[in-house]
């Protein structure tokens, strides 16, 4: 029996400090997790040491800085689009006025161009009147000439026809008469064609039965016109 309890009491021995190295152990692992839990939880009312940190770095002063500056900038923004837009206004006034400068320009200008025009125009057809007034005295002069001409060679006798000069007038005649229907002078038809006072100028008058009423029966001075402008009326006997 004795023997049995010395078994026992070394058994006892040798199990007594493990038990008390593990009893060590579990109470140093809990110790270690009481205070791990304590130290990472932050006290209340205090600022995690992370937190601490940022709340120490110079980001809050700027965002107020900025904050601050933020009026001044919208200040500046706002006086120089306030300058821009005065500028704007300014120079919408100055195109508005050229506009209107060019437009009055281009209008006097027109206005110009139309009287000059005009003036052209008009100076044209006193320039062709001018000259018109002046053939009609050249011609009114040269018509008698060209009368003396038809009534020398009406004079000329049958056997004289044939001299020299007499076939020389007759070509100086003919040659007056072509000038004469180049420039546009042509003679007015009178005999037997019926009376126009606007053509002719009536100075005899004569009874015929044979003619028909109110007819040129004979020419005395032949008519003239002048681009259908009467340079000189016939002068003529009316029958009827």
């Amino acid at each position: 029996m004795e023997r049995k309890r010395l078994k026992v009491d070394m058994e006892e021995k040798k199990t007594a400090p493990e038990t008390e190295e593990t009893v060590d152990t579990e109470e140093k692992s809990r110790a270690e997790a009481e205070t791990a839990p304590e130290e990472a939880a932050p006290v209340k009312g205090e600022a995690a040491p992370e937190e601490a940190v940022k709340a120490e770095e110079p980001e809050a002063p700027a965002e107020e800085e900025t904050a601050e500056e933020e009026p001044e900038e919208k200040e500046e923004k706002e006086g120089f689009l306030g300058r821009m837009s005065r500028k704007e206004k300014k120079l919408k006034r100055e195109i508005e006025k050229k506009d209107a400068e060019i437009a009055a320009a281009a209008d006097s200008y027109k206005r110009l161009m139309a009287e000059f025009d005009n003036y052209r125009k008009r100076t044209e057809k006193e320039k062709a009147a001018a000259y018109d007034i002046g053939a009609r005295e050249v011609i009114e002069k040269i018509l008698p000439v060209v009368d003396n001409f038809e009534r020398g060679l009406s004079l000329v006798e049958e056997d004289d026809k044939e001299d020299p000069f007499t076939v020389g007038m007759e070509k100086i005649y003919k040659q007056l008469e072509t000038v004469l229907g180049d420039l546009g002078v042509k003679p007015i038809e009178a005999v037997g064609k019926p009376f126009d006072p606007n053509l002719h100028n009536a100075v005899m008058h004569l009874e015929d039965e044979s003619l028909g009423e109110n007819v040129v029966a004979q020419e005395f001075q032949k008519g003239y016109t002048y681009k259908d402008q009467v340079v000189r009326h016939s002068m003529v006997q009316v029958a009827n």
